[in-house]
């Protein structure tokens, strides 16, 4: 008898893997955004941000699902989080980061209903439409930050201006539709029988787009 060319998955992922493996990687970053917050680390954030933007052109490019990475990314994100949030806290008041929280909740869950009602078809010209956004999204926030280190303010996309708050106006937008992606993936891989291990880089989309 000849063996078979591959080894077929142990077991197909699910969404209880999904939600498991999602609820894993939330609870590293929400773990070490409570260590930076409480100790201040402040100035810690941009290590966070940096290290977590390195892992996660990593992982996207290489679709990996090994889960020592994704933990690592999400470990970074909770130091940059934490970090900023307690910047923000301590110049603000705390009701900015519980604003925060709630407004990322909301969008979570009005787009979870958007896309299960289908109002809003995932189709290859959304897809495109979001990934070409969200490229250029990046990639005005990588200038700006490079821009920051020269002149005071950078491209004045972060000083709390008109064209600060447009910005950011349309990275929610950006990122509310990445949310359509993420979910799309995720039914897709479960209709399409992705092995378990999938699960991982699934977690990893939804924590990426939480997170941003």
């Amino acid at each position: 008898r000849h063996r078979p060319a591959y080894a077929p998955p142990a077991r197909f992922m699910t969404l209880d893997d999904v939600v498991m493996k999602t609820a894993a990687t939330l609870g590293v970053v929400a773990a070490t955004g409570a260590v930076a917050w409480i100790f201040n680390l402040g100035g810690l954030a941009i290590v966070g941000a940096l290290v977590g933007f390195v892992l996660a052109l990593v992982i996207s490019f290489k679709q990996s699902t090994n889960p020592a990475l994704i933990l690592s990314y999400a470990a970074a994100e909770g130091l940059f989080l934490g970090g900023i949030s307690r910047l923000f806290n301590d110049a603000f008041g705390g009701g900015i980061v519980i604003q925060a929280v709630v407004g990322t909740a909301g969008v979570f869950a009005g787009m979870l209903v958007v896309y299960k009602t289908g109002a809003i078809r995932v189709t290859p010209k959304l897809t495109r439409w979001v990934l070409g956004a969200l490229i250029g999204v990046v990639v005005l926030m990588l200038v700006n930050l490079i821009a920051s280190f020269i002149t005071d303010g950078g491209l004045g996309l972060r000083d709390g201006g008109p064209l600060a708050i447009g910005f950011s106006l349309l990275c929610i937008g950006v990122a509310a539709f990445t949310f359509l992606l993420d979910f799309d993936m995720i039914d897709k891989g479960i209709k399409q029988g992705a092995p378990e291990r999938f699960a991982w880089y699934a977690a990893f989309g939804l924590t990426v787009t939480l997170v941003w």
